[in-house]
């Protein structure tokens, strides 16, 4: 049995080691249990349910990408079609990195966004959240046409789908999908340019 205190963390690392050895549809809590040599029950007492745990994993392991979406939007420029820009590019590699590097836990994440997650529905609305804000600086600045910046947020987001979308996740192996991301993105700037 294990000697040391069991936290929240812990548990957390260890799901994530059992998720990447036998994916999201194996993994039981049990596996974790046995992995930290404790009992199911001592995991229960920090999560109530198999899917509380999941959603742990991944919202931590969507967490540690939060903050490279925010530099990259710092770095690409001062103007809102540029920053736009940056955050459009950098979400869609973020995403094809983990489902290329990482495939087991892009699984997990896969299954709970087609479950509509709480981790899932808070991902999307933090990125919704960065699209809206730019869009406030872009029509502020002048450089976007005036409009509903939550209206436009979202179609943004939805017309990029493809390229951030698990569901599309086969589709990114595709040579041409840099190209036809870049191609999509230069197509919304155009749209929302101030005329």
């Amino acid at each position: 049995m294990r000697g040391e205190p069991l936290d929240a963390e812990t548990i957390v690392s260890a799901t994530e080691e059992v998720l990447r050895r036998h994916g999201p549809e194996k993994t039981t809590v049990l596996d974790v249990a046995r992995l930290l040599g404790v009992s199911h029950g001592s995991v229960y007492r920090h999560f109530p349910s198999k899917a509380a745990l999941r959603e742990a994993v991944i919202r931590r392991w969507l967490d540690r990408g939060r903050e490279d979406l925010a530099t990259a939007v710092r770095a690409s420029g001062p103007t809102a079609p540029d920053r736009l820009r940056g955050l459009l590019t950098a979400m869609f590699a973020a995403k094809w990195a983990k489902a290329r590097e990482d495939p087991e836990l892009f699984a997990t994440f896969r299954v709970l966004a087609a479950e509509h997650s709480s981790v899932s529905s808070a991902h999307v609305a933090s990125l919704l959240a960065q699209i809206r804000a730019i869009v406030v600086d872009g029509i502020t600045g002048g450089d976007f046409a005036a409009g509903e910046p939550d209206v436009i947020a979202r179609a943004v987001f939805d017309a990029t789908s493809r390229f951030h979308d698990p569901m599309h996740a086969a589709e990114w192996r595709s040579p041409e999908i840099e190209r036809e991301a870049e191609g999509v993105i230069s197509l919304i700037l155009d749209g929302l340019r101030a005329r």
